[in-house]
């Protein structure tokens, strides 16, 4: 049974990898196995992981990238093809988020939130899927939220895009089944990480435990073990799902 989660002659890129969750998750492929490149917009960030991957003793790549631009994609696209030959797992963790009543968002704002979480997201699949059609297999997972399920107060815009990314999970599953892609999402529950800190200080972190029945917030390793599973042969017969990690919050009615 290990056998079927080990990753090893993988190679898998991470987009989004140079901090939170994407960096967890880069580090936790490179743990099962996986040759792990991990990419972003700041190349000292993507230098800083990529050591860290090779100190774990797997191969990696240092090509940062902006899934705002399709033809940065593409280059770290031909530049992974280049060094390893085949991309065989692909992991679309950007995304960014702002707190802000809607009537007072600001268009650039919402159209920032919706290019990286979801279009940068969709650019990100179409680059990888072409050579994986070719070869007939390929994983692609992203990265939903509870907000994929669940309304979020004054979050409108990050809401939007993960439901839209439930969407796009399925809708893509569907199309490339047939070559033997799977696509996958995992829905994190509440996990502090720098793009929420702040936040969770407050009230509203306060509301989130109390409606996480585990009554904490999750720890970005904790994910591993979900992207691990939907990477490796274990996962064969799995796509289009949504995969929750969140300590029992969606599933949460009265809690007491």
């Amino acid at each position: 049974m290990a056998a079927s989660f080990d990753l090893s002659g993988r190679t898998a890129v991470v987009v989004g990898a140079t901090s939170g969750i994407g960096r967890a998750l880069a580090m936790g492929l490179a743990e099962a196995g996986a040759a792990v490149v991990p990419t972003g917009r700041r190349a000292d960030l993507v230098e800083e992981v990529a050591t860290a991957i090779e100190a774990r003793g797997r191969r990696t790549l240092r090509q940062p990238s902006d899934v705002g631009d399709s033809d940065s994609i593409a280059r770290l696209r031909d530049a992974c093809l280049h060094a390893f030959g085949a991309v065989d797992i692909v992991v679309a963790a950007a995304g960014i988020t702002k707190r802000v009543p809607t009537v007072q968002m600001a268009d650039t704002d919402w159209q920032a939130i919706l290019d990286t979480n979801l279009t940068g997201m969709m650019r990100t699949y179409r680059a990888f899927a072409a050579p994986m059609i070719a070869r007939g297999s390929g994983r692609l997972i992203g990265i939903g939220s509870i907000a994929s399920f669940v309304g979020l107060h004054e979050v409108a815009a990050y809401s939007a895009s993960k439901a839209a990314v439930a969407g796009l999970t399925r809708a893509l599953a569907v199309e490339w089944a047939p070559h033997r892609i799977t696509v996958n999402a995992i829905a994190p529950g509440v996990f502090e990480t720098d793009l929420n800190r702040e936040i969770l200080k407050g009230p509203r972190g306060q509301e989130f435990l109390a409606r996480t029945p585990m009554r904490r917030f999750g720890h970005v390793d904790e994910l591993v073990g979900a992207a691990v599973f939907l990477a490796s042969d274990a996962a064969s017969f799995v796509t289009g799902q949504l995969i929750a990690v969140d300590g029992g919050l969606l599933a949460s009615g009265v809690n007491q």
